[in-house]
């Protein structure tokens, strides 16, 4: 079993900028990945940004704006995201996976809103 925990989350005007941290704890093993998702009312959850066996891939939507990073000996992965838009408010969602199971864990989300 993996537990993720995340924080960070909140109010943020437009141009703002969060930074959201996610630890995991139990049964963490590598190869792994990690990352964040999101999803916003009525809409699929959608990839923000994960970090895998080396690689870091970024939605387009939030490249250049966006950065992904992870601390491997604290188990926790980040999100700083810099110039928010009203379109990144979505409950965001930490996301744990070891490469060759099937097996994926969430955390609980944790809601950004950006608003003026």
């Amino acid at each position: 079993q993996v537990q993720l925990v995340e924080s960070g989350g909140g109010l943020v005007q437009p141009g703002g900028s969060l930074r959201l941290s996610c630890t995991a704890s139990g049964s963490i093993f590598s190869p792994n990945a990690m990352g964040w998702y999101r999803q916003s009312p009525g809409k699929q959850r959608e990839l923000v940004a994960i970090m895998t066996l080396g690689t870091t891939n970024y939605a387009g939507s939030v490249k250049g704006r966006f950065t992904i990073s992870r601390d491997n000996a604290k188990n926790t992965v980040y999100l700083q995201m810099n110039s928010l838009k009203p379109e990144d408010t979505a409950v965001y969602y930490c996301y744990y996976h070891r490469i060759g199971l099937a097996r994926e864990y969430w955390g609980q989300g944790t809601q950004v809103t950006v608003s003026s």
